[in-house]
């Protein structure tokens, strides 16, 4: 028996309403496996830097401070010998801005940047910015309370004349000179806490936390590589936990979820 129209009406809609499902479904699979593929790259990646490698590898020698991550590193075997030296072409930057800083402070700040420079275990704090020297940079990193705590407690009392270090320094002599009106200070006045020290000094690069060492859930800022490298499940439980800045869905992934698609989920 012929079929109706109204019944042939109810039958297109149906078998076009199942189609609909399953395109959805499908859509729903390629973005998961997207995303799972996002989280996987961000475990082990370099960000865009001005003196960073385009991929994470093995280097034979890097010096000193930046030896633990010879094994897997963003940086160079330049780059690692340039962050050990007082005013090294990386940045220009010196560290004596406010006479000559101690050793142990300075210890410190070398370990500072021989993790932004070399660790590729970053990547789910990797933020994108539009800067003359960077295209990305880090943001809100979950320092291990040991890291910031000695940090601070080695640089106290050495002098400093700003509380934010990545902007408005006099750069007119070609290095960082303190800007005009302000004044040298011991450390601990201008960061009363390890937590101010850690979360202003770099425009938030770091963030203070309340986690120790081997908790796996903070970045160490240096480590023994005899004992491996701790970071890399630390990067690895912040991008499974879609935690960080980096473990977000891509704005055009986003964009090929249609509201019928969401109200599947």
């Amino acid at each position: 028996m012929c079929q109706s129209a109204s019944e042939l009406r109810v039958d297109c809609f149906e078998a076009s309403k199942m189609a609909a499902q399953w395109m959805m479904l499908g859509l729903l699979a390629v973005v998961t496996a997207v995303v799972a593929k996002q989280k996987e790259a961000v475990l082990n990646m370099c960000m865009d830097g001005k003196h960073h490698k385009s991929e994470p590898g093995p280097e034979d020698a890097l010096h000193q401070q930046c030896s633990p991550w010879k094994d897997n590193a963003c940086c160079t075997v330049k780059t690692s010998e340039e962050a050990h030296k007082d005013q090294s072409y990386l940045y220009n930057f010196t560290w004596d801005h406010c006479g000559t800083m101690s050793p142990k402070c300075k210890k410190h700040f070398i370990q500072d940047t021989c993790l932004y420079e070399c660790s590729p275990n970053l990547g789910p704090w990797v933020n994108q910015v539009d800067q003359s020297w960077r295209k990305e940079r880090i943001l809100d990193v979950p320092l291990c309370k040991e890291d910031c705590e000695q940090w601070w407690e080695d640089c106290r009392d050495d002098l400093t004349c700003k509380e934010n270090w990545h902007v408005g320094w006099d750069w007119t002599t070609g290095n960082n000179r303190c800007p005009k009106g302000s004044m040298c200070q011991q450390l601990k006045l201008v960061f009363p806490t390890p937590k101010d020290l850690c979360e202003k000094i770099w425009s938030h690069s770091y963030k203070h936390t309340t986690y120790s060492r081997g908790s796996g859930r903070c970045i160490q800022m240096w480590f023994d590589p005899k004992q491996g490298n701790p970071n890399v499940a630390v990067a690895k439980y912040y991008a499974s936990a879609g935690q960080g800045s980096a473990a977000h869905l891509p704005w055009t992934v986003v964009a090929l979820l249609s509201p019928a698609l969401l109200a599947l989920l």
